[in-house]
């Protein structure tokens, strides 16, 4: 009994260490579909990582031509405005001094108006005066000339038998 005990005892050792090498085996055959679904997650997440890696260095190498491309409108357009600037100050000085020398040439033609004014009025005035002077000395003789005509025309007149203050 012993014997078969043992011999049942072994059956099922032999049975369980069967058992065991299928559940080996397949744990084996599981662990190297594991491994290989691991290898290829790596190989995929290699494959993942470089091509990352690139865009990340395209990326890199386009921000860095872009970063140049800007710098340099940057500094062109600072030179422009300095150029501009520049530019602005000169029109500006140009346009005080043009300002400057037109009230200069402004209160120059004021005074020599005023000067010829002056001058004008002085021979207006003077003319005036001679021909003053000179009607004062032929006024006696217009005023007899005048009153002998007056006389005269009077006389006419009575002599038509007009009364001259009815004309």
């Amino acid at each position: 009994m012993e014997k078969k005990l043992l011999q049942d005892h072994l059956a099922l050792r032999r049975d369980e260490a069967r058992r065991s090498k299928a559940s080996e085996e397949q744990l084996r055959r599981r662990l190297q579909v594991l491994e290989a679904e691991l290898e290829e997650a790596r190989s995929e997440s290699k494959a993942i990582y470089a091509e990352m890696s690139r865009q990340c260095r395209a990326l890199q190498k386009e921000m860095e031509t872009r970063s140049r491309q800007l710098e340099e409108e940057v500094t062109g357009l600072r030179e422009q405005l300095e150029t501009c600037q520049k530019e602005a100050k000169a029109a500006g000085q140009e346009a005080e001094q043009a300002l400057g020398e037109r009230d200069q040439t402004l209160a120059q033609l004021r005074a020599h108006v005023a000067d010829m004014e002056a001058k004008y009025e002085e021979i207006l005035h003077g003319s005036l005066d001679r021909l003053l002077a000179k009607l004062r000395v032929i006024k006696p003789q217009w005023d007899g000339a005048v009153l002998r005509l007056h006389a005269k025309y009077k006389e006419q007149l009575h002599q038509f038998g007009l009364n001259p203050l009815d004309l």
